[in-house]
């Protein structure tokens, strides 16, 4: 039954009005008794001075009954609910107005009364109630002196049992009524309003909860729809978490979809690797179980060309693992650019030195355009020139021979632009996007030729990563391709 937090709340919340209620009520009532014995007091407090100043009550030590019979008939016929009792000196009654057997106390306890003479208990002061043992009453008294001597004291209960009787009437009277119920309508009225407004407050967050439920049970997150806050209502938790539900909700789904495209990339990637260790290790074993063979029937220059090539195939594997060991190592997070200053333009004299016979083999002009004067930029040159090694070498196996490689530095402001273009066949507009995936080749048939693995445009593509940089691409089919990335300058202009 009070399985959700509405359902709480609105528990919570009605026995509090209860009990709320009932404080008031208990309040006013008690509130209500004790300001009318105050005012009763007030009111009547000379009463008791006033008989004995115009009665002699008592007289050497005596009670005048006339007078006292005189005082109490007088006293019943203007208000029946006053009781009046004659004391001696030391709180003895000696004589009182009430029918034989009333009276249940032969003495009252004189302190209340000096208190109320004396003025040194705030009103209302209530006294011993003589006809009931344990009860206390309002109460009004006088001293009954004779030439200046204490004979005794005139005690005035305010309210006897007829005025108990009268204020159980006047609890059941039509107003107290109508005050008991004005309070139970003003309750019940601020309990549904707190309930509405639980409601309206519980209702966002059933629906967060509801909608946390079907993110749970596989629902995708553009689906789930939680009420827009309000521009004119400023977010509060609830809505914050509502909020923070959403993002990350979408931030879990995806990293789920990187973890789908991580896990798919793996696959591919051992299936990759599989193919282009497969393929070298089979050629190498057969020639080299070819040697093992016919090893007494192979000339010697037989017997070079099969080493050769057994060799060859054993460089493409080590440049292969080597590579991909790289690629694993930039992948692990593990590696960081260890940036520094340098000198650009003379790491590409380098870098185009080493490629330079490569490039004569093919018959291919490998040039270079530097301008003077070139800042120094800020960056790891390691990895730098691991990322220009790769974009020649891609650039020779795809350019053919008697064509050209350029290579341009031009300063700007705050970076300097790095150029690798070439004359090759050109990458249609379609394949663009796939360049830089691992093991991706635009002509598969010449694979095994080359000995090109498809990791070094990926590397290029990572190391940039790694320096906050991009690298951009721009190739026309018969026209030739050109790779471009920036590196900062150490100090911008």
């Amino acid at each position: 039954m009070f399985r959700s937090l509405y359902s709480k709340l609105a528990a919570a919340l009605t026995g509090l009005f209860g009990l709320v209620g009932l404080a008031i009520i208990v309040v006013t009532l008690f509130s209500t008794d004790m300001y009318q014995q105050e005012v009763n007091q007030r009111l009547n407090r000379e009463l008791a001075g006033h008989i004995v100043a115009e009665k002699l009550l008592m007289q050497d030590n005596r009670v005048n009954q006339e007078a006292l019979a005189d005082i109490f008939h007088m006293l019943m016929v203007i208000n029946p609910s006053i009781e009046v009792y004659l004391l001696d000196t030391q709180g003895t009654i000696l004589a009182f107005s009430a029918a034989p057997g009333k009276v249940k106390r032969t003495y009252v306890d004189l302190e209340p009364v000096l208190n109320l003479l004396q003025g040194r208990a705030a009103i209302p002061v209530r006294g011993d109630d003589p006809r009931n043992p344990g009860g206390k009453k309002v109460f009004t008294v006088a001293r009954i002196p004779e030439q200046g001597k204490l004979q005794g004291y005139l005690y005035v209960i305010l309210g006897g049992e007829t005025y108990d009787s009268v204020v159980q009437k006047l609890k059941a009277s039509y107003i107290l009524q109508l005050s008991a119920w004005m309070i139970f309508a003003s309750l019940l009225f601020a309990l549904i309003a707190g309930l509405v407004l639980f409601a309206s407050l519980t209702g966002r967050l059933k629906r967060l909860a509801k909608a946390m439920d079907a993110f749970r049970g596989g629902a995708a997150s553009e689906s789930i729809e939680l009420a827009p806050t309000k521009r004119r209502r400023r977010a509060d938790e609830i809505d914050r978490l509502g909020l923070t539900f959403t993002e990350m909700a979408a931030r879990i789904e995806d990293q789920m979809a990187q973890l789908r495209r991580s896990d798919a990339m793996r696959r591919e990637l051992i299936a990759n690797v599989s193919h282009d260790l497969r393929t070298p290790l089979a050629t190498l074993q057969g020639y080299i179980e070819t040697l093992l063979l016919k090893d007494d029937s192979l000339s010697e220059q037989n017997r070079r060309n099969y080493l050769e090539t057994a060799i060859r195939h054993c460089e493409r594997l080590s440049q292969l693992v080597s590579e991909l060991l790289e690629l694993a190592k930039l992948d692990s997070y593990d590696i960081r650019a260890q940036r520094e200053p340098f000198n650009l333009g003379e790491l590409v004299q380098d870098v185009v030195q080493k490629f330079q016979l490569m490039a004569g083999e093919k018959q291919i002009t490998l040039a270079t355009r530097c301008e003077k004067n070139l800042p120094f930029v800020n960056a790891d040159i390691g990895l730098i020139e691991r990322v220009l090694e790769n974009l020649i070498e891609n650039a020779v196996h795809n350019t053919p021979r008697g064509g050209s490689i350029r290579l341009e530095l031009t300063p700007q402001p705050e970076n300097v632009a790095v150029q690798v273009s070439d004359t090759g066949h050109g990458i249609p507009a379609e394949e663009l996007d796939n360049i830089f995936n691992r093991f991706y080749q635009l002509d598969k048939s010449r694979k095994s030729e080359l000995g090109h693995s498809g990791l070094g445009l990926a590397i290029a593509k990572k190391i940039l990563e790694l320096h906050d940089r991009s690298i951009d691409v721009v190739s026309a089919l018969g026209s030739g391709t050109t790779f471009s990335f920036q590196l900062p300058v150490e100090f911008p202009a």
